[in-house]
């Protein structure tokens, strides 16, 4: 899908007429736009917060905000703020244009073209709506409409060399290679440096056998922008037609060189290696194919291959199974596994891999005419082919993953601990959470090193230990003052001694019975007493030790789930001793979703919104139960939501769910 990106309004934004009577509203707007145009997309979030608190009708302030939500893959935020402009300014023609362009993104193509035709209706003068909408209807298969959209964008901007781009791909959709080719030259001299026009006729003279012609229309690519990458694949795949394997290897190291994730091309340069006996490097390439490409059918298939030839038949036979679990019909893979079960003397296996691939095979001929029958149950086609960009593979393309789902984790929970640089800056936030018990609480405690906060102690374990083996000496020399025991168990469980840990709390607890946050720390270090157990219990997984536990939310090797009830007992005390403290419920939601109960979870993350609405990480959370249950969009919303309040990590969950087509 083309993805257009929403940068070149920034600059032409015309901004509310009164602003010389509102000058800190002009400053704001003025240090938004400036951030959006250096690509600082959330230090722009946080400055149109602000003026978004001082005036909620600000709809320049939300089209801003939508932009940069855009550029962070928020694409439900970005939606949602183009339509509150929209609400407050029913005639903002930009914001109609680039709700279209996020609409677009997730296949929403009705909603999408009902929002360009209002923006033409509204401004048919303004060129780029017509541009975006020709995208609109080449990806709706509607060329004539996209055509007649480019044209008029043309007649209007005749020097963007992208307009005749998009405008050759609808021609040549229609099979007018001719019309294409002409729209393909247009592009070129009106951009000569730039790329597209030149990969795009080298395109057409590949599917036309005219090699040699593709190649130096490359050749001009690779020479206009040296770091283009699609000039140098399609290069590489040109020259590998010609068998000059060794220029092919070079442009595909170049491919690597400028993108170290490409699956494609270690995927290709497996291949061309497999060709001339390198067996050992192209190994190694397909094993960085399995890493960013882990479902990918023909990865398992080819590296297999390539494991019998080194005479390595169990990694083969692994393999083969692997493509077998993701394609079951994959009748080439059966047959190849059972050569393999044959030559390691597993005769059974063997017998029973050959006759479920004989049945594969015949039902395959009797449905030769069905268009949805895999072509991974015909034995005679060569799975060992280079792969071009628009390869698909196993109903998907054949593309890199830039982030891992392995890598999403619940935030974690919040305890009085020794601060951290981050925690004494909210603490100075005239905005922060404030409650008046917890405030006491802290100046009870006497110790401005400790905080609420769930942050990580920033201090090395030599000087933990140090102010440990003071606090020790303190409560034997005190009458087991309560606020030292209560300090002296925060050192205890930061250098993870937890049994004396809750002891010390107990201990604690038995002196001042009435404080829930000392209910709130014990609960901490019973659960964190249950992670660490959790992450040496080999039951649980032999292959690595999960340094956050909270993986486990959405870890499918895992079907084991851990019993946080004691903790959650603490934390029911402490919540019927203070029911106004949104951060109880919140760890107590944690804990629940932890136990696999989510709906529970969604309900105690509610009640923590309920008593702060603006609370980060209780809309992160929510958001991440809400997506482990299938409930997608308003997941994605939730994580939006905490985007917005500054919670980095919510961007890397919204790239990505954010092209999912379940959140139209």
């Amino acid at each position: 899908m083309y993805r257009i990106i929403v940068t070149s309004i920034i600059l032409s934004l015309i901004v509310c007429s009164d602003l010389s009577a509102q000058f800190n509203k002009a400053y704001f707007y003025y240090v938004g736009r400036t951030h959006l145009m250096n690509n600082n997309y959330e230090d722009a979030i946080g400055t149109l917060n602000v003026l978004l608190k001082v005036d909620k009708k600000a709809h320049e302030g939300y089209f801003l905000r939508g932009i940069a939500k855009y550029n962070l893959d928020d694409l439900l935020g970005a939606e949602q703020d183009f339509s509150t402009a929209i609400g407050h300014n029913p005639v903002f023609t930009m914001a109609y244009q680039y709700r279209a362009i996020t609409r677009l993104q997730f296949g929403n193509y009705d909603d999408a073209l009902k929002d360009f035709q209002v923006a033409i209706d509204l401004r048919p003068d303004v060129a780029n709506p017509y541009y975006s909408r020709g995208i609109t209807y080449t990806l709706n298969k509607q060329y004539d409409k996209a055509i007649a959209d480019f044209d008029q964008f043309i007649k209007q901007e005749h020097r963007v060399a992208s307009a005749y781009i998009h405008r050759g791909d609808a021609y040549l959709l229609m099979k007018d290679t001719t019309a294409a080719m002409s729209n393909y030259s247009t592009a070129i001299t009106t951009n000569r440096r730039d790329p597209n026009g030149y990969n795009k006729k080298g395109a057409i003279y590949m599917a036309q056998d005219s090699t040699n012609l593709a190649i130096e229309n490359f050749n001009i690519a690779v020479e206009s922008d040296t770091t283009y990458i699609a000039s140098y694949f399609n290069r590489a795949i040109a020259l590998s037609s010609l068998n000059k394997l060794q220029q092919s290897l070079a442009d595909f190291d170049r491919v690597i060189e400028l993108d170290s994730t490409s699956s494609l091309a270690y995927f290709n340069r497996a291949i061309l290696r497999t060709q001339i006996g390198d067996y050992n490097r192209a190994l190694e390439d397909y094993n960085m194919v399995a890493k960013y490409s882990v479902d990918n059918v023909l990865v398992y298939f080819n590296r297999a291959l390539l494991h019998s030839k080194l005479g390595d038949f169990d990694s083969a036979i692994n393999d083969y199974s692997r493509a077998i679990y993701l394609y079951p019909d994959f009748a080439n893979a059966y047959l190849n596994r059972a050569s393999l079960k044959y030559r390691m003397q597993d005769m059974r296996g063997a017998k029973r891999d050959k006759e479920i691939a004989e049945n594969k095979i015949a039902e395959y001929k009797t449905k030769l005419k069905e268009s949805n029958f895999s072509i991974y149950a015909d034995t005679s086609r060569n799975f060992n082919k280079l792969l071009s960009f628009e390869t698909e593979l196993s109903g998907s393309n054949f593309k890199k993953m830039g982030v891992s789902r392995d890598n999403i984790s619940l935030l974690p929970l919040f305890r009085f601990s020794l601060a951290t640089t981050y925690d004494t800056e909210v603490k100075l936030d005239p905005e922060r959470y404030l409650l008046a018990r917890v405030d006491k609480f802290e100046d009870e405690i006497g110790s401005p090193a400790i905080v609420l906060t769930n942050s990580d102690c920033a201090l090395s374990p030599d000087s933990i230990m140090v102010i440990d083996d003071s606090l020790s000496g303190d409560v034997i020399q005190s009458s087991l003052d309560w606020r030292t025991l209560f300090k002296l168990s925060i050192t205890q469980s930061l250098i993870k001694q937890y049994t004396n840990a809750v002891n010390t709390y107990t201990q604690a607890i038995e002196i001042n019975p009435s404080s829930p946050f000392l209910y709130l720390n014990r609960s901490t270090v019973k659960s964190e007493m249950i992670d660490f157990i959790s992450s040496i219990d080999n039951s649980y997984s032999n292959i690595t030790i999960e340094t956050d536990p909270s993986n486990r939310l959405n870890s499918p090797s895992s079907n084991r789930v851990y019993n946080y009830d004691d903790a959650i007992v603490d934390l029911n005390k402490a919540i019927k001793l203070y029911p106004e403290f949104a951060h109880l419920y919140y760890n107590r939601a944690n804990l629940q979703a932890l136990s696999g109960r989510f709906h529970e979870a969604y309900g105690d993350y509610t009640k923590a919104l309920i008593l702060w609405p603006n609370f980060p990480e209780a809309y992160y959370n929510r958001g991440l139960v809400q997506i482990f249950m299938n409930d997608t969009r308003k997941g994605c919303l939730d994580m939006s939501k905490a985007g917005e309040l500054g919670v980095k990590e919510a961007y890397t969950v919204l790239k990505i769910y954010a092209n999912n087509r379940n959140l139209k």
